[in-house]
């Protein structure tokens, strides 16, 4: 017969590892806190004991579950996968777990993961991007969840965010372009409607256009999902419209390097007839051959001050103030001037 062990107690952890309670908690919830030497103690004694933190009594009595949702646009690619792993590590850090859901770009699956992660008790939720339905936000508010936007930021918006400005990231570099003299642009972008990054990257080319008198109307603009195939499928369609671009702009490092791939397969020289720009300036953009010209976006400084962010609001109540980081051009092979003869 087997007789089965009494299920231990955190007095039972404090007891084994000759610290208090007190102590016990913190290591479980600010491990940050403690003392390494104290901390492997407890986790020994906790191993030992094959002690469980009753989590759900926990957040009753605290109202909080530790625990804060990150909504991602896809996990297909490594565009979010910097970001997010700083996210986590530094939300571990404060005694938060990340909880994360894709949303394949769809705004009805956001909707669900939002309601979703809300309902199982997430203190908060990381969101990519401000553009959503304005009945998400009220839904947020009247459950008492706050939320952060990262990868973008808008000056003036009165959600608050920790990001990039878009816009302005992806007009310097046009600008750049323009001045090594080309003028026919194009773009490979994901679809625009509710997705105010991949809006504002095309407006900030347009911009810049407009700034070098160039028409913005001109653009040549191709809309894909965010895949290596997609991007050599747009590529191949620009390169045989009766007006080729000089220059092909990509709403990422993937499209980018799928842009590259078809680039070689119709013996295409890069930069010499074409130039290719990325954006994100993931691992994939140092890689690729020619090497990406890419924008620089800076995933883990992102990812910690979101972090850093939303467990102090959670913990303390500390209001998070809105933070623009820098992105910046990279300037690496697929990037030459224009070619003084049309093909």
């Amino acid at each position: 017969m087997t007789v089965k062990r009494p299920t231990p107690t955190l007095h039972d952890v404090a007891a084994a590892a000759s610290v208090s309670t007190a102590t016990v908690s913190r290591c479980l919830n600010f491990p940050d806190q403690v003392a390494e030497r104290t901390r492997l103690n407890v986790k020994r004694a906790i191993n030992d004991l094959g002690y469980s933190p009753n989590f759900g009594a926990k957040a009753m009595a605290a109202r909080r579950t530790n625990t804060i949702g990150a909504i991602i646009p896809t996990m297909e690619n490594a565009i979010f996968a910097r970001g997010l792993q700083a996210f986590q590590d530094e939300l571990r850090r404060h005694g938060f777990t990340m909880l994360v859901a894709s949303t394949s770009y769809c705004p009805d699956i956001e909707e669900e993961q939002i309601r979703s992660l809300v309902a199982r008790g997430a203190d908060a939720l990381l969101l990519i991007g401000h553009e959503r339905d304005p009945e998400i936000y009220r839904f947020l508010e009247a459950q008492g969840v706050p939320a952060l936007v990262t990868w973008a930021f808008t000056p003036g918006s009165k959600r608050p965010s920790i990001g990039f400005d878009n816009m302005a990231a992806i007009y310097e570099m046009a600008t750049e372009v323009i001045k090594l003299g080309h003028h026919q642009l194009a773009l490979i972008s994901a679809e625009t409607a509710m997705n105010d990054r991949a809006m504002a990257r095309h407006q900030g080319i347009q911009n810049a256009m407009t700034d070098a008198g160039l028409n913005p109307s001109a653009l040549q603009f191709i809309e894909a999902t965010y895949a290596i195939e997609d991007g050599a499928k747009a590529f191949e369609k620009l390169m045989q419209s009766q007006v080729r671009p000089t220059a092909v702009f990509c709403g990422n490092d993937v499209l980018a390097v799928g842009a590259l791939r078809r680039a070689r397969e119709m013996n295409i020289p890069v930069p010499d007839d074409v130039s290719i720009i990325g954006f994100d300036d993931i691992e994939l953009a140092q890689v690729a051959y020619p090497a990406l010209t890419t924008v620089h976006v800076p995933h883990r400084e992102m990812g910690r001050r979101a972090a850093i962010a939303l467990a102090n609001l959670v913990k303390n109540g500390t209001p998070i103030e809105a933070v623009e980081l820098k992105a910046r051009p990279v300037f690496r092979e697929t990037l030459g001037p224009a070619r003084t003869t049309s093909l």
